[in-house]
């Protein structure tokens, strides 16, 4: 398998091999199961590059791309699978104008597979197992800074977000993230939030986190009433940052490498997408190499194509124009 982006791409060069690397995936016992039916026993014709099943029922051929985030593109597989490749393993992410220069795409397409591809990147497993370990828990804002805008800018900017010409309460008219990271699994899940109060920050906390583990937090009251369920300990950042144990320098630093690339390659994310914003960049970190993770840009990308598998979103729903697209 390639390791590296070089080797991807002349590997992926084929589209013949980019169905038979996506099969062994999604059916590694080498049983292709008909998504319509669910039959067994599916029929490869290879000059159409379609499976056929035995039985017949609406969509009884049906392609590799069926029932994952390819589904309905006219794009081939290689542009596809580079474009993983790229945003699983670029550490500050992949603008949608680069995907459209490197890979001969439209921007607007690359915009899409970008979304498409985030999608692929969320973890699942959020709200079916909690974190045990201690936990550092922390919240932070994403948006514009009103202070590094001229009077004009500034001028437009309040009145849009129904604020005062002094600028009133900047944080209001900002994204809240909250973020979580267990020290012992190295792992951070982060979500956006509707305010930092306590209802809000402790809802966040007990859909995550196991019952009496250790949790760590800065001084802020929404986080008050939290060891009637944890050991919760405080550090005051108002006298130091770290105290023995007791600090959230970790989700600090995810912070930093999140809003490194919402600021330098992103540039302007709106509140209605960031939720994909956080779960690449979650993705990235989550599985990241260290000394106990060993893990290659080879292994990330694998583990972001095992994920494809059930999920998808059309552009309608990504630029809202109809259902909820937030529900993903």
């Amino acid at each position: 398998m390639p390791k590296t982006l070089q080797e991807a791409i002349l590997y992926f060069a084929d589209e013949d091999r980019c169905i038979r690397y996506l099969a062994d995936r999604r059916w590694p016992d080498g049983v292709v199961v008909c998504p319509t039916c669910g039959r067994k026993d599916a029929v490869y014709l290879p000059k159409r590059r379609v499976w056929q099943c035995k039985s017949r029922h609406p969509k009884c051929q049906f392609s590799i791309k069926v029932g994952t985030i390819f589904e309905d593109s006219p794009l081939p597989l290689g542009k596809w699978l580079a474009a993983m490749w790229l945003i699983a393993n670029c550490k500050n992410g992949i603008s949608s104008w680069e995907i459209h220069r490197a890979l001969k795409i439209t921007q607007k397409s690359a915009w899409f597979v970008l979304h498409r591809v985030r999608l692929a990147m969320k973890d699942e497993r959020k709200h079916k197992f909690g974190f045990g370990g201690p936990v550092e828990s922390d919240e932070t804002f994403i948006g514009p800074n009103p202070a590094k805008m001229n009077r004009r800018q500034r001028e437009k900017y309040n009145q849009r977000r129904g604020l005062d010409n002094r600028g009133g309460n900047i944080g209001g008219a900002k994204a809240i993230v909250h973020g979580m990271l267990d020290r012992e699994l190295r792992q951070v899940r982060a979500n956006v939030i509707p305010n930092v109060k306590r209802e809000a920050l402790q809802n966040a906390i007990l859909e995550n986190v196991t019952p009496f583990a250790k949790v760590y937090t800065d001084e802020w009251l929404g986080y008050q009433g939290l060891g009637k369920s944890y050991v919760h300990k405080v550090i005051n950042h108002s006298q130091e940052y770290v105290k023995g144990k007791v600090h959230t320098q970790g989700i600090e630093n995810y912070w930093s490498l999140l809003k490194r690339t919402l600021r330098g390659t992103y540039v302007a994310v709106e509140p209605f997408h960031l939720d994909r914003y956080l779960d690449e960049q979650a993705f990235r970190y989550n599985n990241r190499a260290t000394k106990d993770n060993p893990l290659n840009d080879g292994d990330r990308f694998t583990l972001a194509v095992t994920q494809i598998l059930g999920r998808r979103i059309t552009y309608r729903e990504l630029t809202g124009k109809t259902g909820d697209a937030r529900q993903f």
